[in-house]
């Protein structure tokens, strides 16, 4: 065995041979390794990892098993809790949640969780090994909107109970966010989202996708018409914000949401795919979060000069520490402490630039974060044919405003409680990125249980 204090290391891609293509970039641990890194778990009783879970996975439990060599009793325990494991060992926060709360992290390296996750996960799909479904059905009904990490973890935990579930999704795929917004790259589509997607049908959930609510059926209309006790809502927050900054409405001007599903979900990055996508030599990016990232990386992958423009320092980027990491490698160019002030266009309305001034961090807003300042007579332009604003987004209006009844907030986020996703309508739940606005998977799938439980105490107190 290695030195305990540190990490196995896990395989990836080349960088330069992965900035060509959109394959996988971390290619995970095989056996050998998962049992070695297993082997660095202190199996504490008072286990803080737990805690820092959102889902709360017994944690200890499972890395056990893995070190045993009992890798189907592995994925058991973490099928308790989890419907994603495959997702969440690839996309979640591991550093500022379970593995930041690892005792190893102390004086080394914390365990590996995430990465061990995966792996249990990825065995147990390469092996045919599914989650296990409710022994019988109660007999109620329950819908579900949105496929995305909310809408199917509320779902697979209600059909574990015995429910009968139903999930409404707008688009023509299911998987929410985990389809559209994170790059092959980062999260496969077909080996792994589809796989996760089945495993929760495999369980008796029923998904109908191509059914937008409020358009295609209110839930009013479910509640009253179509035999649903209960609703969580789970649509997400797929309204993209945008500076409001002169030139904003040029040619070569998209939100990070546009163009991570067209590259996504509607397959631009391949050749045989006939999807307009603005293939840009020279793109900016603006904003510092993950999903600034998977959009720079994917423009990189389409041939383009890429600068991610964020008004803040290194220190502040909201980016996972990995991402940011995997972009620079990857030849991304940082332009940090720099905020764009005017979207420049040619005559025919085409971008051809980006005016920005350069920033300096002054005293901590009301977040704690040192604000940025502009500094008087900085400005500079960078030559771009592409601009892509990623600043953020909102729930869509459409769900809140067509359900009567049904509070929002000022930021038009679905006001629900935390302990069970209660909302001002009787029988609705919700929770997710459509009640916190844009968050992490991990936390949506939080609510998601959250929802569940909630679901579950009302339908029994109902019929009790």
């Amino acid at each position: 065995m290695g030195d305990v204090l540190k990490k196995v290391p896990v395989r990836e891609q080349d960088p330069q041979v992965r900035a060509t293509n959109f394959e996988e970039v971390c290619l995970g641990y095989n056996q050998q390794e998962a049992m070695e890194e297993a082997e660095r778990c202190l199996n504490c009783k008072k286990a803080k990892c737990i805690g820092g879970c959102p889902v709360s996975i017994n944690i200890p439990a499972f890395i056990h098993e893995v070190k045993e060599g009992n890798f189907e009793q592995a994925y058991k325990i973490i099928s308790e809790s989890s419907a994603l494991p495959a997702v969440c060992g690839r996309v979640c926060p591991q550093e500022t949640q379970c593995e930041g709360q690892c005792v190893r992290g102390i004086k080394g390296e914390a365990v590996s969780i995430g990465k061990l996750e995966r792996f249990v996960a990825d065995w147990a799909r390469e092996n045919g090994i599914k989650p296990v479904p409710a022994s019988e059905k109660n007999g109620h009904k329950i819908a579900v909107i949105g496929s995305g990490p909310a809408g199917l973890t509320c779902a697979g935990d209600l059909a574990r109970m015995g429910y009968d579930v139903t999930i409404f999704e707008a688009l023509h795929k299911a998987g929410g966010v985990l389809v559209y917004g994170i790059p092959e790259f980062r999260l496969p589509k077909d080996r792994v989202v589809a796989a996760e997607v089945e495993n929760v049908k495999s369980l008796g959930v029923k998904i109908e996708t191509n059914v937008i609510i409020g358009k295609s059926v209110t839930i009013d209309e479910l509640l009253k018409e179509e035999g649903f006790e209960a609703v969580f809502i789970g649509s997400g927050a797929g309204l993209p914000m945008f500076m409001g900054i002169p030139g904003e409405q040029a040619n070569g001007v998209f939100s990070a949401n546009e163009y991570l599903t067209r590259n996504n979900l509607m397959k631009a990055f391949r050749e045989d795919y006939d999807t307009p996508i603005s293939h840009g030599k020279k793109v900016v990016v603006v904003g510092g979060g993950n999903v600034a990232m998977d959009a720079a990386r994917t423009a990189l992958r389409l041939g383009a000069e890429v600068h991610i423009v964020y008004r803040r320092s290194e220190a502040e980027l909201p980016a996972r520490r990995e991402e940011v990491h995997h972009a620079k490698e990857e030849g991304v160019i940082f332009d940090l402490l720099t905020n764009p002030v005017e979207i420049l266009a040619d005559e025919n309305s085409w971008v051809r630039g980006i005016r920005c001034i350069r920033m300096e961090l002054g005293e901590p807003d009301a977040s704690g974060r040192r604000r940025p300042v502009e500094i008087p007579g900085s400005e500079f332009e960078i030559e771009a044919d592409t601009v892509i604003m990623s600043l953020g987004t909102s729930p869509n209006p459409l769900i809140s405003s067509t359900t009567y009844g049904l509070d929002v907030n000022k930021r038009k986020c679905i006001v629900a409680d935390e302990e069970f996703g209660r909302t001002s309508k009787e029988g609705v739940y919700a929770g997710g990125d459509a009640v916190t606005g844009a968050a992490t998977v991990i936390l949506a799938m939080g609510a998601g249980k959250a929802g569940a439980r909630g679901i579950d105490e009302y339908i029994r107190s109902k019929n009790a």
